[in-house]
């Protein structure tokens, strides 16, 4: 009955702090054997969600990096063209031409598996991650309907490939562009926003324990108030985990004690020129007389 509760506290053990809407649908996910496609600003987790679920599971991850331009040959499978070519020579040479000839060239021994294939070939079940899948062609996402409902792939050539596992599928998005309505349909769905103070605490605690509650109070304070300056890209909690490892590495113990140190120390927030001159020096140490 609280399995999805259990498995919160699993994350959180590994160092993610999931919300109770994240850890439903993840088990959910996992229960039902359907892709999860995770929503969000840059920065809030969403990559971070595979990774530790991988580590939870004991399982490889097997990541697909989305970019425009993605096509089947890089992202699914690739047809080994110079083996292929010395294959016929030598099939030539021994008299074999011809329909046998073709079979034995378009086999699985010439056939170069990229992510989404090696994901349904192997033995035991991988978390596939399919990064930022919004910044793909729409055209691309034709190819993973087939592997998001069916977990299998047809190679003309070849046939259908079946999943010898079922993989655990985390799909990720920023927002780049609108995802059609069919690869929806395909995934169960959550929206993961910034976090609010409390779980942004647990976070810190988790990954950096020997942080004290004051500092870390301060910490979480000046990036949440950050967070609302009007930035071109807005720090997430990774850049919050830097900031926090930037100031203990110096010796920080109050933000507001040494402005010199605080505005150098920005250099992890703040990922622009524009934004960088955004928050000068009388700017950042109001927001950390705000934290607390």
């Amino acid at each position: 009955m609280n399995a999805w509760r259990d498995l919160q506290s699993d994350l959180a053990t590994r160092g993610y702090i999931a919300s109770d809407a994240l850890a439903m649908a993840l088990h959910l996910a996992l229960s039902l054997g359907r892709p999860l496609l995770l929503e969000g600003a840059a920065g809030v987790g969403k990559t971070e969600v595979a990774t530790t679920l991988a580590a939870l599971k004991g399982a490889p991850l097997i990541r697909l990096q989305c970019y425009e331009g993605l096509d089947a040959s890089h992202a699914i499978y690739e047809w080994n063209y110079q083996r292929q070519l010395l294959a016929i020579r030598a099939a030539a040479e021994g008299g074999v031409t011809g329909p046998e000839a073709e079979a034995r060239i378009f086999s699985e021994d010439y056939l170069m598996a990229r992510p989404l294939l090696q994901a349904l070939q192997s033995e035991v079940p991988v978390v596939l991650l399919i990064d930022e899948i919004d910044r793909a062609d729409e055209e691309f996402e034709a190819y993973l309907l087939e592997i998001l409902s069916e977990f299998q792939i047809t190679i003309p050539e070849l046939g259908t490939i079946t999943a010898r596992t079922r993989p655990h599928v985390i799909l990720t998005a920023n927002g780049t562009r609108d995802l059609s309505d069919a690869l929806r349909r395909r995934c169960l769905y959550s929206w993961i926003d910034y976090p609010d103070r409390r779980t942004e605490l647990a976070i810190l605690a988790a990954r950096h324990p020997g942080i004290e509650t004051a500092l870390a109070g301060q910490i979480v304070g000046f990036v949440q108030a950050l967070r609302r300056e009007e930035l071109e890209k807005t720090p997430g909690v990774a850049e919050m985990l830097d900031f926090a490892a930037a100031l203990s590495g110096l010796g920080v113990n109050d933000l507001a004690a040494d402005p010199e140190v605080l505005q150098a120390t920005l250099v992890t927030l703040l990922k622009t020129r524009t934004d960088y001159a955004s928050v000068p020096t009388e700017v950042a140490q109001r927001l950390a007389g705000r934290a607390a």
